[in-house]
């Protein structure tokens, strides 16, 4: 889960990023999918921290 959480939360940075420059570009529909992209995966990466901790706990 620790390398899924990394591309998570690259992919959140990433949706960010874009999400600046589409309000740039003046790009409604780039907007509305990079925001819920960014919102969507931080959520996952923030979950994945809160319930499982950083370095995730290995369970046996």
């Amino acid at each position: 889960m620790n390398i899924l959480m990394v591309i998570f939360g690259l992919v959140a940075i990433f949706a960010v990023i874009g999400t600046v420059q589409a309000f740039k570009e003046r790009n409604v529909l780039s907007i509305l999918f990079n925001v819920a992209a960014a919102v969507i995966f931080g959520g996952f990466t923030i979950a994945t921290i809160v319930f499982q901790g950083y370095p995730p706990a290995l369970v046996h």
